[in-house]
């Protein structure tokens, strides 16, 4: 972990810790802790397992899509770089540290870089495309009721949605824009050679050019195959939910009810569009705040932050510390492996 993320994991536990104290003040814990024992021991490991789905999900798909391509590599290896990118999303600011990440493991285990960066822009390009079409079904359907749920938040799901919509024009463009795209690789290199972190090199810039035409290659082979673009969308539709359907089996856990599933799974899909693209690591914070407020009328009472302890621990935390150890496997194997340089340096 290098000096960028370090300072990241640092900040992001300087969050925690303020998100910790937030809860603990104003709250009774003694009533919080009670409420949380009423919790079903079936309902939260379903949860649990819900949560480890989520991110396993990503990985299947990166094995579908690499499989397309003619690799020949396991469920359990790109499940890896799943949990890799998780890490790294977790605890950088507006998850933008997970890619990179898992394009460097990918580049390492034999991977080309033009292939795996396809295959990743697509994945990330769908799952943003899936959070929009989902986010725009609900403020047409579900406006009203969002915004008496929201209250003042409302603005915020505004903004997340039109950052997330905004992301998903740029990616296509620079995927189906072979001069975008190459001008962009270049670029980028131009721009290292200028402040000194890279050096002239008329191999380097021939190699990145070959990538940027393979690259291209990949994408159209993918336009081609359409149908593999419309499994990997229903995949991530069921994947998507998979996440929301955890607060609905907390709700049901804690034994209470009156309240339908298409209305939590709708409220905790509105706080993930809202959070998912602001500059905080994991989106910290403000996850917890805007959950508050969203489910108060739902959660009664020491229920709203004992569901809401839950379902952060299982949906974030506990899925980060798996993706933390994943991750650490992972630096410890390369580092044995003799630590390989990008094919690109």
């Amino acid at each position: 972990m290098n000096r960028k993320n370090l300072i990241s994991a640092g900040f992001l536990l300087l969050l925690v810790a303020l998100t910790v104290s937030a809860i603990l003040k104003g709250n009774d814990m003694a009533a919080v802790v009670a409420a949380m024992k009423k919790l079903h021991p079936a309902y939260l490991c379903a949860a649990a397992a819900t949560a480890i789905f989520f991110v396993s999900a990503e990985g299947l798909m990166i094995c579908y899509l690499l499989r397309s391509l003619n690799y020949r590599t396991k469920a359990s290896t790109c499940v890896k770089y799943s949990f890799v990118g998780f890490f790294f999303s977790g605890i950088t600011p507006s998850a933008t540290g997970g890619q990179p990440m898992q394009l460097y493991y990918m580049q390492k285990e034999g991977h080309k870089v033009s292939d795996s960066t396809v295959v990743l822009m697509t994945v990330a390009v769908i799952y943003k495309f899936v959070l929009v079409v989902m986010g725009v079904g609900i403020l047409i359907f579900y406006h009203e009721p969002l915004a008496v749920y929201l209250k003042n938040y409302l603005y915020l799901y505004y903004l997340g949605l039109f950052l997330n919509t905004a992301l998903v024009v740029i990616l296509l463009f620079i995927m189906i824009s072979p001069k975008c795209f190459k001008g962009i690789v270049i670029g980028g290199e131009k721009i290292l050679k200028k402040f000194r972190l890279l050096k002239s090199s008329r191999e380097r810039t021939e190699k990145l050019i070959d990538m940027a035409d393979q690259y291209h290659e990949a994408v159209l082979f993918f336009l081609k195959n359409k149908s593999k673009i419309m499994t990997v969308i229903a995949f991530t539709v069921v994947q998507r939910c998979s996440v929301f359907f955890l607060t609905w089996l907390i709700y049901l856990g804690l034994g209470l009810e009156g309240t339908s599933a298409f209305t939590v799974m709708s409220l905790q899909a509105a706080i993930y569009i809202a959070v998912d693209m602001l500059p905080l690591p994991g989106a910290q914070g403000i996850t917890e705040m805007m959950y508050k407020t969203a489910f108060s009328m739902i959660f009664p009472g020491a229920y709203l932050t004992a569901s809401m302890c839950v379902t952060r621990g299982l949906n974030f935390y506990l899925v980060l510390i798996l993706s933390a150890m994943v991750s650490l496997w992972c630096h410890l194997r390369s580092g044995k492996a003799g630590g390989m340089a990008p094919e690109w340096s």
